[in-house]
């Protein structure tokens, strides 16, 4: 399956965000057990919502500074954005309804 999530990284961060489209970004990291439960969602929901939503990946490992300006604690962390402002956060591994119907809600 190809991957449709976006990398992202504080240079495409601000353009992500300001897309136009609801965006989803899972903070994660390689070494993080509920991330690996999480990222097959994501990767679904990327599928799911291609055309209607972006869907991104922030390796907290790597992206240091991302997950400090938005206060991530404990991982896997996923933000919700609605034309550049933050609305909405899931902290920890989550069913993939949750994340749907937050989703959802960013669409009307």
């Amino acid at each position: 399956m190809e991957n449709l999530t976006i990398e992202i990284t504080s240079a495409n961060f601000e353009d992500t965000i300001n897309s136009g489209k609801p965006v989803l970004v899972d903070f994660w990291a390689e070494w993080c057990g509920p991330c690996r439960m999480v990222g097959p969602i994501v990767e679904e929901l990327a599928s799911e919502y291609q055309d209607k939503a972006i869907v991104g990946k922030v390796d907290v490992d790597v992206q240091n500074e991302l997950a400090i300006k938005f206060g991530i604690r404990s991982i896997p962390t996923v933000l919700f954005f609605k034309n550049g402002e933050m609305v909405d956060r899931q902290v920890g591994a989550a069913p993939k309804s949750a994340y749907n119907s937050k989703l959802e809600a960013l669409m009307s």
